[in-house]
């Protein structure tokens, strides 16, 4: 039997948790990363499904666009209101409400499309699609609520927004938040709410608005007694409520803006009414995985395609010294590091979306790709932006990075910065969320059930000697897992269980718990890549070579980890690997490989637009169909060398 005096010793251990983190932490589901961290993979049931938004219907939204700037501008809304009217915010709308319910999969694939075309056309269809009101009614909205809203979010008719942010609560979402009490007016209990909120997408245009604030009670009106963050909704032109302003977020071209105000709203308009005073917080973090795992990756996956499928084909057209780009070994490695990332990126979103698609909501998961997505896919621009050069830095027809580069930053900072979501999240929350053992062992704690304690303490001894066992086992193990990724993942799944003592410690040592997160993070992104040559075989090469620069990053970062631990790390020195050098003849192979199988351009180019662009011209140039010497070719050349020209004021 374990002491109380063990128990009372992993109970100090644990770091203070607040009710948000706690609600957190017991939000959503597990997935391959609870594999990883067992140490035991199996990869998800690839899933099936058919298309309910046909090409032609996207076809035409994205060939009738005339890349004039969405918001502000001077045609009414014109695109804002065409994406609204045609049912491009009803995806996850049921079609029992007049909505187009999408799979994930294809969600993601429309939400790529559009993107690729213009990345703030792709952020308007992409937020009344992820976490807003339309979402939170699905889930959580009276049947009145659902009856009243839905079908005209559905049709148009209401363009959504969601208030979650302001100028005191950021990446904190919950820091210091706007306020609500409950107040009696003419006998009756109403909420008094004073908001400011600031970076919220479509506030300038919306007509319906979802607000979160913290309502208080200190009357104790509410029968109930429950408070707490509490979500609401709150028609355009309500009294009191201001819609003034907007910000202009690095000019890429979207609404984005404030909503303020201080005014009384009834308890009805609580989404799903006053039952559900309080339950806010639970109710973001189960409707946060469309953000954080679909649409933000697909904006990260649009860029990274166009810019690859675009500079790999600019490298053959376009000459320096006489040569083309493409014959240059700085360019060649350039590209590389493209193709490098963008793989990624589509691998893990093909992967993600298939768990999300089997009925998951993994919270880990979607930090992951949030952060893994967006920071690849700024690489990836960073090197194109170099490839393209002076052409890159000038507006004009044959530019067709700098609306990507501009939009880059700002997927960055949404729901919540990179850096919270690498230092605390990915490994912080998810040691506790995605282990087999250390929730179950909190849970106890903080139920001061030491019968549970005993019996949970016991499964995780057990498993970490097994674990700890397995690190000199070199076997092979999991069916259609490299032998190299396999034995990583388990070497991985061991060190989580040493730096998992430092319990608390880790809320402070973000440093570690950083570079445990990109480790975690490479081991996922490694695991999508295999499972995307599984189920595609575009590249055996390409993946072999991927997988084994994932592996060596996380040597370097492994290695790091062990040396900066305590007396332990005399248990861990067999896990450090020397880490490979970069073999300049393997590069050039790889380059030869993307430029001369065509299965891997094709792959980029999938669910990007390609047709009466810039992106179609350098396609044609470099497809070799047309003789050089041609006044086609020589004119088509000119088209995408060209750097426009603007009259001097």
């Amino acid at each position: 039997m374990i002491s109380h005096k063990l128990f009372n010793f992993v109970k100090n251990k644990i770091p203070k948790i607040s009710s948000t983190e706690l609600i957190a932490l017991r939000s959503g589901n597990t997935s391959l990363d609870r594999s990883i961290l067992k140490g035991i993979i199996q990869f998800p049931k690839k899933e099936t499904f058919d298309n309910k938004i046909s090409d032609s219907k996207l076809n035409d939204l994205l060939n009738k666009f005339d890349g004039s700037t969405v918001y502000p501008n001077n045609n009414s809304n014109y695109w804002i209101n065409y994406l609204a009217k045609n049912k491009y915010f009803s995806f996850l709308i049921d079609e029992s409400y007049g909505g187009i319910k999408l799979k994930t999969k294809e969600l993601s694939n429309v939400l790529t499309k559009i993107s690729s075309v213009d990345p703030a056309l792709g952020v308007i269809a992409m937020v009344p699609n992820s976490l807003g009101p339309g979402e939170l009614l699905t889930h959580y909205g009276t049947e009145e609520q659902k009856n009243k809203y839905l079908p005209s979010l559905a049709d148009g008719t209401y363009i959504p927004c969601f208030g979650l942010t302001g100028p005191n609560n950021g990446s904190d979402a919950t820091g210091s938040i706007d306020e609500g009490e409950v107040v009696k007016v003419k006998g009756k209990a109403m909420i008094k709410v004073k908001i400011n909120k600031r970076y919220i997408t479509l506030a300038p245009v919306a007509n319906l608005m979802g607000i979160a604030f913290n309502l208080k009670d200190p009357r104790e009106i509410l029968e109930s007694k429950k408070t707490g963050i509490t979500v609401a909704l709150v028609e355009r032109g309500h009294e009191g409520l201001k819609q003034e302003t907007h910000h202009n977020p690095l000019n890429a071209g979207f609404p984005n803006g404030t909503i303020k105000g201080e005014f009384f709203i009834d308890l009805e308009q609580v989404i799903g009414g006053p039952e559900n005073i309080g339950n806010g917080w639970q109710m973001l973090m189960d409707c946060l995985s469309a953000g954080r795992g679909i649409s933000l990756p697909a904006t990260a996956n649009a860029s990274s395609k166009v810019a690859t499928f675009g500079i790999i084909n600019y490298a053959k057209v376009r000459t320096q010294f006489n040569m083309p780009l493409s014959k240059m070994e700085a360019i060649q490695e350039k590209i590389n590091a493209m193709v490098f990332n963008t793989w990624i990126i589509q691998s893990s979103i093909d992967l993600t979306n298939d768990i999300l698609d089997a009925g998951n909501s993994p919270a880990v998961l979607s930090a992951i790709m949030k952060q893994q997505c967006t920071e690849r896919g700024r690489e990836v621009l960073n090197h194109g932006m170099d490839i393209q050069a002076g052409g890159a830095i000038c507006l004009g027809y044959s530019n067709f990075l700098e609306k990507f580069y501009r939009a880059a930053p700002i997927g960055i900072t949404v729901e919540g910065s990179n850096t919270l979501t690498r230092s605390l999240i990915i490994f912080g929350q998810g040691l506790n969320k995605s282990h087999p053992f250390i929730y179950p062992i909190l849970d106890s704690v903080l139920k001061d059930d030491i019968n549970k304690f005993n019996a949970q303490f016991k499964n995780i001894l057990i498993h970490s000697l097994k674990l700890y066992g397995s690190t000199f086992n070199f076997s092979n193990l999991f069916p259609g897992v490299p032998k190299i990724l396999e034995k990583q993942i388990i070497d991985f799944a061991a060190l989580t269980n040493f730096v998992a003592l430092k319990g608390g410690a880790l809320k402070r040592e973000q440093i570690l718990s950083g570079t445990m997160a990109d480790i975690f993070s490479n081991l996922y992104m490694a695991l999508s890549v295999q499972y995307y040559h599984n189920h595609y075989n575009a590249s055996a090469k390409l993946t072999d070579y991927i997988i084994d620069k994932l592996i060596n990053e996380n040597k370097k970062l492994i290695n790091c980890v062990i040396s900066n631990l305590g007396p332990e790390r005399i248990l861990l020195t067999h896990l450090k690997k020397a880490p490979v050098s970069l073999d300049f003849n393997k590069e050039r192979e790889i380059f030869n490989e993307i430029m001369n199988n065509p299965k891997i351009i094709n792959e980029i180019k999938k669910n990007i637009h390609i047709e009466n662009n810039i992106l179609a011209d350098l396609e044609l140039a470099a497809s070799g169909k047309l003789d050089i010497n041609s006044d086609e070719y020589i004119s088509l050349k000119n088209r995408i060398i060209n750097v426009d020209e603007f009259d001097n004021i």
